[in-house]
C-alpha cells in the first residue's frame, strides 16, 4: 500500500492511503513536484505537502496540462550554461554568452517543447545567456519572434558582478555582506539591487504576459534568481528551493488578470536525463544566473 504523509501548514498532519489520496487529488489542484518524494498541493483555504513512502518520478505523477481560456500558462525556463556558471563567476547584468554545453542545454529542451502543446509566444531577458537560449527553443517550436523584455533581467548585483564568490569577501566587502545578510530591502553596492526591487520588477514583468496571453502557452526564458523571486510569489509560505538549474522547466498557471499564480511544474531538466550534458548550474539560488 502507498502510504502518503500529508503536512498542513496551519493544522495537524493527516495520512492518506493510496485509495484516499485518489479523492483527495481530484479535490486539490496540483502546486509543484519536488525532486524526490514531495507533492505540494494547493486548494481554497490550506496548502498539502504529500510525501511519498517511496521516491517516484515526476512523470509518473505528472497532470496532463491542457490550458483553456480560464488562465495563461507560462513555461519559465533558466537559460543554458555559460563559462561563468561553469568558473562561478557573478554574471548579474554583465552579458555572458552560452557556451557550448549550454547550446546543447538549449537545444534539448527546445527539443521537448516542440513536442508539447503549441506555444503562441516566446519572450527572454535581453540578455544574449537568455536570449540566445530562446532563440533555440523558438527555432524549434514554429520560428516565433523571441519578445525581449529587461524586466526579465537577472538582479544587478553591483560592485560584485564579474567576481567569483569565494573572492567578493576580500575583494569587495560592503557589497558581499550586503548580499548574504538575507536582508530583502538591501541594495548591493555599486548601483545593485535589492531583493525587493528585483521582485517587483519580475513578478510584474510575469503578471503583464499572463494578462495579455489569457487562454494560451507561452515560454518564458529567464534567470536564476528571477525564477527564486517568480517562485515566492505563487508560493509564499513555500520551503527554501536547491539549485535551480540551467534550462530547468518551471510550469505557472497565471489567471484573473494575471493576479492568482499557480505553479504546476518546478524544477524539471528531465529533458537533460538521457544526454549526458551538464546538469550543473552555479548560482541560481544566489540571485547570480
Amino acid at each position: 500500500m502507498l502510504t502518503l504523509h500529508a503536512h498542513r501548514f496551519w493544522r495537524k498532519p493527516i495520512f492518506f492511503n493510496s485509495s484516499s489520496f485518489k479523492s483527495a487529488r481530484e479535490k486539490l489542484s496540483l502546486y509543484t513536484v519536488d525532486k524526490s518524494k514531495s507533492l505540494i498541493f494547493q486548494s481554497t483555504k490550506q496548502i498539502l505537502i504529500l510525501t511519498m513512502a517511496e521516491p517516484v518520478s515526476s512523470s509518473d505523477l505528472r497532470f496532463e496540462s491542457h490550458c483553456n481560456s480560464d488562465y495563461a500558462e507560462i513555461i519559465v525556463v533558466r537559460h543554458g550554461e555559460t563559462t561563468w556558471n561553469s568558473d562561478g563567476r557573478l554574471q548579474g547584468h554583465l552579458d555572458a554568452d552560452l557556451n557550448e554545453v549550454g547550446r546543447q542545454q538549449a537545444a534539448a529542451v527546445a527539443d521537448r517543447l516542440s513536442k508539447e502543446s503549441k506555444i503562441s509566444a516566446v519572450y527572454a531577458s535581453d540578455l544574449r545567456r537568455a536570449s540566445e537560449t530562446a532563440q533555440i527553443i523558438s527555432s524549434k517550436c514554429g520560428n516565433l519572434e523571441v519578445i525581449q523584455d529587461p524586466d526579465l533581467r537577472e538582479r544587478h548585483l553591483g560592485d560584485l558582478q564579474g567576481l567569483v564568490l569565494k573572492e567578493a569577501a576580500n575583494t569587495k566587502p560592503k557589497a558581499y555582506q550586503a548580499f548574504v545578510s538575507g536582508r530583502t530591502d538591501e541594495a548591493i553596492p555599486g548601483g545593485g539591487e535589492s531583493l525587493e526591487q528585483l521582485h517587483d520588477r519580475c513578478t510584474s514583468a510575469l503578471q503583464r504576459i499572463g494578462k495579455k496571453h489569457k487562454g494560451e502557452r507561452v515560454v518564458v526564458v529567464t534567470h536564476g534568481g528571477v525564477l527564486r523571486e517568480l517562485y515566492w510569489r505563487a508560493c509564499p509560505n513555500g520551503k527554501r528551493q536547491g539549485k535551480i538549474l540551467n534550462t530547468s522547466v518551471n510550469v505557472f498557471h497565471l489567471s484573473d488578470g494575471g493576479e492568482h499564480w499557480v505553479i504546476k511544474v518546478w524544477g524539471d531538466v528531465s529533458h537533460l536525463d538521457e544526454t549526458g550534458f551538464l546538469k550543473t548550474g552555479f548560482g541560481g539560488d544566489k540571485n547570480s544566473g
